[in-house]
C-alpha cells in the first residue's frame, strides 16, 4: 500500500520541533504516531506557558514583599493584623479593632529573636483598650508611625505604601496604593498623599 503524500502536512507535527517531518508523519501507517507527536507538542506549549507563568510570579511585588526578610514572622503576622485595624478604622468601625491589636501585642511577646521593638506591644495593648474610635485613631497614630520607622530601618521600602494625611498630621502604612484613610473614615477616605 503506497500513500499519497502532499507538500503540506495537515497534523500538528509540522514544524513543531518533534523531530517529525512532514512527509514522514503523513507517510505513517498508524494514527498513533500522529497523536502521540500531538500530544507531545501541546506538553511542550503548556509546560513553557506554566514556566512563563511561574517566572512571572517571581517578579510579582507581593511576591517579592513576602521574600523581604522584613516582613518574615512575627513581622509579616504584626503587618497583616495592622493592615485589618487600618481597613477598620477607614470603615468607621472599631470591630476587630481589639483583637487585631491584641494579637500584635502578642506577636510582639512571642518574638523570641527580639526582632520587634517592644514599643510596638505596648501601642498596640494601648490600642486594644480604645473604647472609640476617636481614642482608638489616636491610639493608632504612633503604632503607625513605630512600624513605619522599622521597615525604614529595614530597607522594606518596597513591601508596603506609606500614605501621609495633611489633615490629620499622621501617616499610616496600607497594601495599595488606594488611598483608604483611617484617621478620617467615610467622612473623607481619599485625604492623604503617598509617601513612597
Amino acid at each position: 500500500m503506497k500513500i499519497k503524500t502532499t507538500n503540506h502536512c495537515k497534523c500538528f507535527c509540522a514544524g513543531s520541533g518533534t523531530g517529525v517531518s512532514p512527509v514522514s508523519c503523513c507517510r505513517s501507517q498508524t494514527r498513533t504516531h500522529r497523536r502521540d507527536a500531538c500530544a507531545t507538542i501541546f506538553a511542550k506549549i503548556y509546560r513553557s506557558l506554566f514556566l512563563a507563568a511561574a517566572a512571572g510570579l517571581l517578579f510579582n511585588s507581593n511576591v517579592r514583599a513576602a521574600d523581604n526578610p522584613a516582613l518574615m514572622e512575627p513581622m509579616k503576622s504584626v503587618y497583616d493584623h495592622y493592615l485589618k485595624i487600618q481597613t477598620d478604622l477607614a470603615s468607621d468601625s472599631l470591630k476587630g479593632v481589639a483583637d487585631e491589636a491584641n494579637a500584635i501585642a502578642k506577636a510582639v511577646q512571642g518574638d523570641s529573636m527580639k526582632m520587634l521593638p517592644t514599643v510596638v506591644g505596648a501601642e498596640a495593648e494601648s490600642l486594644a483598650k480604645a473604647s472609640d474610635l476617636k481614642s482608638a485613631r489616636a491610639a493608632f497614630k504612633p503604632l503607625s508611625d513605630s512600624l513605619i520607622k522599622y521597615l525604614a530601618d529595614h530597607h522594606a521600602k518596597n513591601s508596603y505604601v506609606e500614605v501621609y494625611c495633611p489633615m490629620a498630621k499622621a501617616s499610616w502604612l496600607q497594601a495599595d496604593k488606594n488611598i483608604n484613610n483611617p484617621y478620617l473614615g467615610k467622612e473623607m477616605p481619599g485625604c492623604g498623599e503617598i509617601k513612597n
